[in-house]
């Protein structure tokens, strides 16, 4: 195999190998090398007209580009998409399983309802001037201490840059106060110590009165300030953690019903194959949960922009597409106001992949969220209420976007990538999906499915979805996931960081 034509309205076909000037391509020939997962014209396209991959707009061609031509960044041109919105005409039902017939996986159930995948106590801060002191009370917890506690996954630091400087309103707190509400509150948590400098402006407190948290057992606070300087602080909150972990100790797995499960639908690292491989067979994954009574939770709004009119016409109500919308709307204006292009992506690895404009990116990022209704649109890091097919807004930096999707209730984590990764979460642990069977061998060892077979072995989709979503199960009943196996996730918390630093 020479190529792949994805649709027949396409004027473009994709490389399926390196190839060689010369070789037939419907009808023409290559005009020079291709690399792989690059685009090759198949018809005349003349300056300033619509190159075409996937049955939608990709670009513009930016001078006349003949039959065999190499159709990448240095002849494709960008412009904002100018899409007629339809909502709800692609609805497509989705046949639940009904409640008794269910799958089950071994999870933690929680008093309030909720249901982990892991029984973590979590050290959460307000800002970055409390961040040394939860690093060194969560260093004290090593794992010969903490194998006297097998229920216990561990004790983790949620640290980050922010938390002062900014507006006491607005955007940028109300996100960051929506992240740690969420973590505070995460099913995979089963203790939290939250800790402050005192003086910052997220105030931990002002935290506890809009969400109404209550301190206990297995709900601590603390500042610095109050408690009198670094060294007592660090003491104090070994003891407070020390006292929760027997109790978190006392957590087992159960069974509990698929429907428990909400998995954060991420790609990073793209290339062409992310949306020929392993974002249709995540979506397909998705809609096994989602016929489950689960969650699958789309992101990384700047990743969809050019393809989120297939997304309007499934939203369940025409209020629903019209939240998605908004986003969009407000993210042109953001980058406008910042000097920027919604094309900043793809990145330099994407391009080199194969991806040439945004358009082309989130055409293929958006597969991830399957065929199902979109049930939901949620702001950065909200908690997501509605079962099925979800949207979050957030950047399309990945450590900023899973943070966000954690904090919305994800416990669980689903990354593909086409040029490599090494990302990892907490509290939720992620599974990545390889898109090409070359680099799921190179980094075999942080690769969880490699569907790359999908071409090489003619592996079918429905196959290597129904394959990511047993492993849903499995790494949700305790399963280490590679990421996960190799240590990944202390330093992947990053909230998003909206607004002036001042």
């Amino acid at each position: 195999m020479d190529f792949i034509r994805l649709d027949a309205a396409d004027n473009v076909v994709t490389a399926a190998r390196a190839l060689e000037a010369g070789v037939a391509i419907e009808g023409a020939a290559t005009v020079a090398l291709i690399p792989s997962g690059h685009k090759i014209a198949t018809a005349a396209i003349p300056a300033g007209g619509e190159v075409r991959k996937y049955a939608n707009l990709i670009g513009y061609a930016a001078t006349d580009i003949a039959p065999g031509e190499h159709v990448h960044t240095h002849n494709v041109e960008f412009r904002n998409t100018e899409a007629e919105y339809e909502f709800g005409t692609d609805l497509r039902p989705v046949t639940p399983v009904p409640e008794g017939q269910r799958d089950t996986f071994m999870g933690y159930q929680r008093e309030n309802g909720g249901v982990g995948t892991r029984n973590y106590i979590a050290i959460v801060t307000s800002v970055n001037c409390s961040a040394t002191a939860a690093r060194m009370i969560a260093a004290h917890f090593t794992p010969e201490m903490l194998a006297q506690y097998p229920n216990v996954d561990g004790v983790a630091a949620f640290v980050h840059g922010t938390g002062c400087g900014m507006a006491g309103d607005g955007d940028g707190f109300e996100a960051l106060q929506r992240v740690m509400w969420g973590y505070a509150k995460h099913p995979n948590h089963a203790g939290v110590l939250m800790v402050g400098l005192g003086c910052e402006m997220n105030q931990i407190d002002w935290l506890l009165e809009a969400y109404g948290l209550k301190q206990g057992p297995m709900f601590q606070t603390m500042n610095i300030q109050s408690v009198a300087g670094l060294r007592r602080t660090v003491e104090l909150g070994i003891e407070k953690v020390a006292a929760m972990l027997p109790l978190a100790n006392q957590a087992v797995r159960t069974p509990c019903s698929a429907s428990a499960l909400t998995v954060a639908l991420q790609c990073g690292g793209s290339d062409a194959w992310s949306g020929i491989t392993a974002n249709p067979a995540l979506g397909y994954a998705c809609d096994l949960l989602v016929a489950q009574g689960g969650t699958g939770v789309l992101a990384e709004t700047p990743e969809i922009y050019g393809a989120e009119h297939l997304l309007t016409r499934r939203a369940a109500d025409r209020s629903t597409g019209d939240r998605l919308i908004g986003l969009i709307r407000w993210w042109e204006d953001y980058t406008a106001r910042n000097n920027g292009s919604m094309d900043n992506n793809p990145s330099p690895g994407n391009k080199k992949g194969g991806l040439t404009t945004i358009l082309e990116k989130s055409l293929g990022a958006a597969a991830k969220g399957g065929t199902t209704p979109l049930t939901g649109v949620y702001k950065y890091a909200e908690p997501v209420r509605a079962k099925g097919f979800t949207f979050m807004d957030s950047p399309g930096y990945d450590p900023a976007s899973v943070t966000g999707q954690i904090a919305g209730g994800c416990n669980l984590v689903c990354f593909t990538t086409g040029r490599g990764s090494a990302f990892g979460s907490k509290p939720a642990p992620t599974i990545k999906v390889a898109t090409n069977s070359t680099m799921a061998a190179r980094m075999v060892e942080d690769m969880d499915v490699d569907a790359g077979t999908m071409l090489t072995e003619g592996v079918s989709l429905e196959e290597k979805g129904r394959e990511i979503y047993e492993l849903f199960l499995r790494v949700a009943s305790g399963e280490a996931s590679k990421s996960e196996a190799q240590g990944l996730g202390d330093y992947e918390f990053v909230p998003w960081q909206i607004g002036a630093v001042m």
